[in-house]
């Protein structure tokens, strides 16, 4: 397993070691040991799996600040754009976002940590995404930022009219509309 530094320190992309024949392949997706090693002590408590047609946008989503989440994240089919934006107020990368493809073909992760927002769309027909996260999911305490903010400017590498949102999605706020 190597982990990638990003463009955002705390934000890290981990390649699996992939290993494959005529069978097909296995990978080991997650160890603590490695990852207390290289990102910290996390302790995941709920995994959740998601999908969702060419198009589909789920994001930018985070939880205040006592229910912040982090998330280990990689799609199992398909393929997504995902993206985590900086949402800590004294960050020097406060407002700056990484982007990174994820595949069932690079087999890549991304690991998200607490203090982002975090969204991906769908670049492929059809994609299956699966995270951990190192807390619960509370509605009330969730929060959305617009994906199409222009104070981000996030490229989502397909046509605005091909984004499909949710209704909760479509409600979202843009970042300045938000007290941090």
């Amino acid at each position: 397993m190597k982990i990638i530094d990003t463009e955002i320190p705390e934000v890290k992309i981990i390649q699996p070691k992939i290993f494959g024949d005529h069978r097909g392949y296995f990978a080991e997706t997650y160890r603590e040991d490695i990852f207390k090693k290289e990102i910290g002590n996390i302790n995941f408590v709920q995994d959740n799996e998601s999908s969702s047609l060419y198009g589909v946008l789920r994001g930018l989503h985070s939880q205040k600040d006592g229910y912040a989440q982090a998330k280990l994240v990689r799609v199992i089919v398909g393929e997504v754009l995902d993206v985590a934006v900086d949402i800590r107020p004294n960050s020097p990368t406060f407002k700056q976002h990484v982007a990174a493809v994820l595949s069932e073909k690079n087999k890549h992760q991304m690991y998200v940590p607490r203090g982002f927002a975090h969204g991906f769309v769908v670049l492929s027909d059809y994609a299956v995404f699966s995270y951990k996260c190192d807390n619960y999911y509370y509605p009330d305490q969730e929060m959305g930022i617009k994906y199409n903010d222009p104070e981000l400017a996030i490229d989502w590498r397909i046509p605005s009219e091909d984004i499909k949102l949710s209704e909760k999605d479509k409600k979202n706020y843009n970042f300045s509309e938000i007290k941090w």
